[in-house]
This record gives C-alpha cells, structure tokens and sequence, in this order.
C-alpha cells in the first residue's frame, strides 16, 4: 500500500477563520475531502485581525515563536501559530502565520474596510506571508510532496522554494491553482525590492513592465490548475481578457495546465442540516419549510413577505467582473414592478456601494442591502429566496449557483466558465434543466432571463420541476478530490505521469 501523500496547502483564506469569497469555501472543501482521501494534508494561512484566536482556537507553537523573515533591508518577526480544520469526520492540521504590522492590525484581508480600498502595501503583506511559508518548512525541516498554493497572494511560495532552498525541497513538486484572473497581483517595478529575491530571476515575476505575482506562480510551478474546464478553455483561448497571461500558460504549461471543477462541501452547505438556518428541509418538505426561510429574511430587512412576489438573492464582490454595472442597469426597472423584491449582500468597489446605497433609498420596500459579508446572512438568503442572480463577465467557477440549485433557489447565470459547466438552462418542453442561463452581457439579455425566470414562477407545476431538478444535483467534492489525488501522485512520479493525469 503505497504511503500517503502529504500536502501543504496554501490560501490567503479558509473557511471558518477568514473569508471574502468563494476561495475560503473551496479550500476549506477541497481540503476536508483530501483529508477523507488519505491525503495527509496540512493548512496555512495568515491571521488577520478579524480573527479571533479564542474562537478558532488558535495556540502557539512554541520553537515556531518567532521566526525572522527578511523583509527589504530589516527583519520582520512571524509567529507560526496552530489550529484544526475539521468536518464531523477527519480533521487536518493548520499552521497560521501572525504579525501585527502586516495583519492582526488589520481588521480586513485585502482591502481597508473603513475606505474600501486595497491595502497600499499588500505586495509585502503577501511576500512576507509566502516566506513564512517556506521559512516554516525549512526550520521543521519538513519537505512535503507537494506545497499548493493558491491565486496571486500566495503565488510567490514557489519562487522562495525553487530559489532559496533548491536542495531541501528538490523532491517536492508545486501546483498553483487559480481562482480567476481578475486580480493577478499587479504591483509596481520596485516591488521587486521587496523580494529579497536573486536579480537573475527578476524577468520571471515581470509582466508587461509590472510585477506580477500570478506570473511568478505560473512560472515556477510544475502544474497550473483553475477550478473549470470552461474557464481554462476561456483562458487558453483568450476569449476573456487574461492579461496576456492565457499566452503564457500556452507557453510554459503547454500540457501541464488543466481545468478541475470545484464541489461543495456538503457539512456546510446543506439545507437538511445547515447550522445558520432555524428551519431545515430536503426536497419533500422544500415547499413547506422554504417559505418559512423567506419570511424570515424578509422580516431581518422589515421587507413585507407575500408568497406570490419572489424574491431574488445575489451574493458578490462588488466588482465590474461580476457583473455588477449589468445589474444597477436594470436594477430601477426590476424594482419599479410590483412583482419582486431583491436581498443583496456584497462588498467591495466604493462606487458600487454609493451606486447601492442610491438604489436602497430610492427602492426601501423591495431593496434590500447589506453592505460587508455575513456567513449566516449568506446562508439565509441561499434559504429564502426563490431565485440568485449571477450576471457575471467573468466566473471562474462559482460556488453560490450550486448552493442555490442545492437549496431548492433557481440560478439564474450568464453562460461563462463554471456557470456554463454547472447550469443547463431550463426547457419547458421537456422539462430538462436547472436554470436559466442568459449569452449575451446585455441589460437586454439580463432582463429578459429574469423575465423568464419571473414567467416560470407564475406557473407552479414548471417553477417546482425546475426546482426538484436542481436539489437532485450532485454537486460533492468527490470527483474533484479525487482529480487532485490523481494529480499530486503523478507528480511524484514524473512529467510522462503529469502529462497522461492532465490529458
């Protein structure tokens, strides 16, 4: 029997210690089903000040005390603190990185939550966290398998282990997975300053004169994963705006660069035994328990429930890749029917925000805002709206389309990446179908999905089959895991291995 791998995994954000999005739930996931796989799998992230060290029960190690990180032309300390992640059946071990300067002063992950703006120094707070990172390993001596670290805040892990300690770490094979290129960590050419990195390897991190910390990742990798076939065909294609990234995954990753669907992690997400909701159901009792969740969300906004008006969630970052600008454009004249209401949750860009604050003051009966993210709030809308809306430019994968189609809440998505692998639009003819699913990136085309999706509410015997379609989804992180599990042992065996898991 051969022995386990053993992982460290990489992630700016985990669920339940820090999360902005969808990243937090997919590392939290993946992880758990890799543990459940045999993979012997570590955590590490760093400690925000959002999070609580009594909550999360996060202790000190005590050799991992403090750990000198070169930062420019001083030292900055790093204490590797431990905690657990864990499910009702395995639990992994996570190693947490705190520093007051670059973290527990900081009450948001990215961005000031007072401005809404990103950090000014987010390219050191993230080089000093990936050296952490391999500073940890090489002082435990311990060289796993294989590091995975995800999206630009943690793609210069690869660069510290192939420059710094080549020797230590000659076995171990690095996979970098994104989770979308919207954000590529684009920092100015004196960044690279920072580094503390050999001047010989400065064109490997620059990009169109930039420093580009999603470049780094690529080129130091031995495999590239994003979390849809359809986003890696998009990005291969350039038919999305990569940045001239997709180019250079042609060039460097030719056949090591491949497209692994994300899952949901059924402990978390689950309308049966979801620990944010006071009122569970399976698809049986949806159409009698569902609308208790409604009410419920309707009276957290004071909004007036009516069974015959629905009401659409939407979850996001507010940013114009999500489709943001689509949405405030036919937003008035959604809300100037009688017909709906809308519940939104988001944070993000500081003009989507006014463009919000606007719209709930001009609509306070059927528009409701929260501005900031709120785990049980997110949940509660999954729970109690009859539909989610997803106009999104971009989507890598997504994760709240399944939520919604698992929760008995018709999607309504725009055909791209993870939504087009997830959502098969809905045919009343036959009765096939989970959602409804708009091409075009027009108020036009929005407008009339929703439109539809408006149509198919008024007709009980569609709107239930479209919902039963959906909660029959299979949505688990069991194919992916096991994908990964697939992958990490072909990387111990050789390129010819890589090559044959990818293709």
């Amino acid at each position: 029997m051969p022995r386990p791998i053993n992982v460290l995994f990489v992630s700016a954000e985990v669920y339940p210690f820090a999360k902005t999005g969808g990243l937090a739930d997919v590392s939290y996931g993946l992880v758990m089903a890799l543990r459940e796989r045999g993979v012997d799998i570590r955590v590490m992230l760093p400690k925000y000040g959002c999070v609580s060290e009594r909550k999360n029960h996060i202790h000190e190690i005590r050799r991992l005390r403090t750990i000198e990180i070169p930062m420019g032309n001083r030292l900055e300390p790093a204490a590797i603190k431990s905690s657990t992640l864990q499910n009702p059946r395995v639990r992994a071990q996570v190693y947490v990185t705190t520093n007051y300067t670059y973290f527990d002063s900081r009450k948001g992950l990215y961005t000031d939550p007072q401005t809404g703006k990103p950090y000014p120094d987010n390219d050191e707070r993230f080089l000093f966290f990936c050296r952490s990172v391999v500073e940890m390993c090489h002082f435990l001596r311990w060289f796993p398998d294989i590091i995975h670290y995800n999206d630009w805040q943690t793609a210069t892990v690869g660069v510290y282990v192939r420059t710094l300690y080549p020797a230590e770490f000659r076995r171990t094979r690095l996979v970098f997975t994104l989770h979308t290129l919207s954000d590529q960590g684009v920092f100015p050419p004196e960044t690279w300053l920072k580094t503390g990195l050999p001047a010989n390897i400065a064109e490997r991190l620059l990009h169109r004169g930039m420093v580009n910390f999603v470049k780094a990742g690529i080129e130091f990798a031995d495999v590239v994963t994003t979390v849809s076939p359809s986003y890696a065909q998009e990005i291969l294609m350039e038919s999305i705006d990569t940045g001239g990234i997709g180019e250079l995954l042609r060039q460097r990753h030719p056949d090591t660069f491949v497209g692994i669907l994300n899952g949901v992690d059924s402990t978390v997400w689950n309308p049966q035994t979801d620990p944010y909701l006071d009122h569970h159901y399976n698809a049986e009792t949806v159409w009698v328990v569902k609308p208790l969740n409604k009410r419920q969300l309707l009276q957290r906004f004071e909004l007036r429930y009516d069974p015959k008006v629905p009401v659409l969630g939407m979850i996001t970052r507010l940013y114009a890749v999500k489709g943001i600008e689509l949405f405030l454009e036919v937003a008035p004249t959604l809300l100037s029917r009688r017909d709906l209401q809308i519940v939104f949750l988001g944070d993000g860009a500081p003009e989507y925000r006014t463009a919000l604050q606007k719209l709930q003051r001009q609509f306070p009966r059927r528009f409701a805002l929260f501005l900031g993210f709120d785990e049980t709030l997110a949940h509660l809308i999954e729970a109690g709206a009859d539909m989610f809306l997803m106009p999104s430019l971009q989507e890598p994968c997504g994760q709240n389309q399944m939520y919604s189609m698992l929760y008995g809440t018709v999607p309504i998505v725009r055909a791209t990446g993870g939504l087009k692998d997830t959502v098969r639009d809905f045919n009343p003819e036959t009765g096939e179908g989970t959602g409804i699913v708009f091409e075009e990136a027009t108020p036009q085309a929005l407008l009339a999905a929703i439109e539809r999706a408006l149509e198919l509410y008024r007709q009980p015997e569609l709107w239930q089959k479209l919902v039963a379609n959906g909660m029959a989804q299979d949505f688990s992180w069991s194919r992916s895991a096991q994908q990964y599990v697939e992958l990490y042992r072909a990387l111990t065996k050789g390129k010819e291995a890589v090559r044959a898991a990818v293709l």
